[in-house]
């Protein structure tokens, strides 16, 4: 991916309803959601998730497919995987033992330890 596709995928993300569309998309899988489907599991009206899947479409991070009157959307894997590697492309480089790495694999939620209520 170059800078530009990496900006413009995070300029689409960077706003609170595409991040959450783009999110519901993902965890909907490769087969995706018909726009209907996402407005209301939103809370969206039909016009305002039009502007907000076209924002995401543009980056290429959401597809569309016709399935007789509906309109598919999917998260646009390849893009999402292009992103996570352009920004971690240089993760770690020139680390030492004296300078431990700053990227280290998620934690998984259990291996997290609960934090103390304040």
């Amino acid at each position: 991916m170059e800078k530009t596709g990496a900006l413009a995928a995070l300029a689409a993300l960077a706003q609170d309803t595409r991040l959450d569309v783009f999110r519901r998309l993902v965890q909907a899988g490769p087969d995706g959601l018909p726009a209907g489907e996402i407005a209301a599991l939103q809370g969206l009206p039909a016009a305002t998730l039009s502007f907000h899947l076209n924002q995401l479409k543009q980056a290429g991070l959401v597809t569309c497919r016709r399935e007789g009157r509906s309109l598919i959307y999917a998260a646009g894997y390849p893009t999402m995987n292009a992103l996570l590697a352009y920004l971690t492309e240089n993760c770690c480089a020139g680390t030492s033992p004296a300078r431990p790495p700053l990227c280290a694999p998620a934690a998984s939620p259990e291996t997290i330890p609960p934090q103390p209520r304040v």
